[in-house]
């Protein structure tokens, strides 16, 4: 593996596959991202990559055939992961289209295709949270749930999903997350929240199953999921939809206290009245059944919940350069070719 196109390659989990690759000593890679004015551009300082464009001149070169790039593999992280978006035509263009277009022309020319899609497919869970389970099914709570369900779907249709690997993930955290703004992880903004009131405010349960802060997610680390990504990429004979989560659902009050703990204080959690609003969608337990994916022979070495929250607090949140990229050594010597840029797409003008 040599040449890596990742879209989405100034976000959260696009720049931290970049800086996987920048460790396997690849440098060849082609981000495609649309950073306007936004803080994303601080993602890709320290990184080494050989190219930059722009997401929609990217675009328009796939669909006029015009790229002179020839890349051995697509990570496709590139697409608008707020839940909170209401733009239904902005969704299902730059999450079902863009995708669309982007893995039929990578399966066309043979090209290894990973793309993100997202455990919010699942809706409220009632239909369970198996990636075998039979994909019709799935009822999304919101618009962006929809959007990446709609292309997992027409990926199933068309056979897509027997050339290409779909990740759905769970409640991912860790560090080039910062400009995410309320998309960020809880993690991110409690320790904000410490650091300027000393205590943390979370939801108070509204279901007798479970008690204040008992509610339960599958958190993540982003580190751990680069490495799953890396395998994935190597091992071209596993395809399909998988889950990508920890496997363990943990609740918020131990992600809190694993949090306090790290920071050297002790915890101190208030729980508030959930929004009237939330009451009937609030998923009160999330856990991603992993034996598909062990199932196909990828080695799951997930840190603990305690583990990662202390590597991200320690190594980035309280670092003076907290993005990957900015600190650490990677297993290539050569430099940086970041610095200059060449172009290597002929663009319809």
């Amino acid at each position: 593996m040599k040449r890596v196109i990742v879209t989405g390659g100034a976000g959260f989990i696009g720049s931290a596959f970049v800086w996987k690759l920048n460790q396997e000593g690849i440098d060849d890679i082609l981000i495609v991202d649309d950073l306007k004015d936004s803080e994303k551009w601080q993602n890709l300082a320290g990184l080494r990559y050989s190219d930059y464009l722009r997401k929609d001149v990217f675009l328009h070169s796939v669909a006029a055939n015009t790229i002179t790039y020839a890349p051995e593999a697509i990570v496709h992280m590139g697409a608008c992961s707020s839940t909170m978006e209401r733009n239904a035509d902005y969704l299902m263009e730059n999450n079902y289209r863009f995708t669309r277009i982007l893995a039929e022309w990578a399966v066309s020319r043979k090209i290894r295709f990973l793309y993100a899609s997202s455990a919010a497919t699942y809706g409220d869970g009632a239909r369970g949270l198996s990636d075998e389970i039979d994909l019709s099914g799935l009822r999304p709570l919101n618009m962006y749930g929809y959007s990446k369900h709609l292309f997992d779907l027409y990926a199933e249709r068309s056979e897509l999903l027997t050339e290409i690997v779909g990740l759905k993930f769970f409640n991912v955290f860790g560090p080039n997350e910062y400009h995410k703004g309320d998309m960020a992880s809880v993690v991110f903004k409690a320790f904000h929240q410490i650091m300027e009131t000393g205590r943390v405010k979370i939801f108070k349960s509204h279901s007798e199953d479970y008690a204040d802060g008992e509610q339960m997610r599958d958190f993540v680390y982003v580190k751990d999921c680069v490495e799953v990504m890396w395998w994935l990429l190597m091992y071209d004979e596993v395809n399909g939809l998988f889950n990508l989560g920890s496997g363990r659902a943990r609740s918020w009050n131990d992600l809190i206290r694993a949090l306090f703990t790290a920071m050297g204080y002790p915890p101190q959690i208030e729980y508030f009245a959930m929004p009237e609003a939330l009451h009937g969608s609030y998923q009160y337990f999330t856990q991603a059944s992993m034996e598909r994916l062990k199932k196909a022979g990828c080695p799951l070495h997930f840190r603990s919940l305690e583990e990662a929250v202390q590597d991200y607090v320690k190594n980035h949140l309280q670092a003076k350069e907290p993005h990957l990229g900015s600190i650490g050594e990677t297993k290539s010597a050569r430099g940086s070719s970041s610095s200059a840029l060449s172009l290597r797409f002929a663009t319809a003008k």
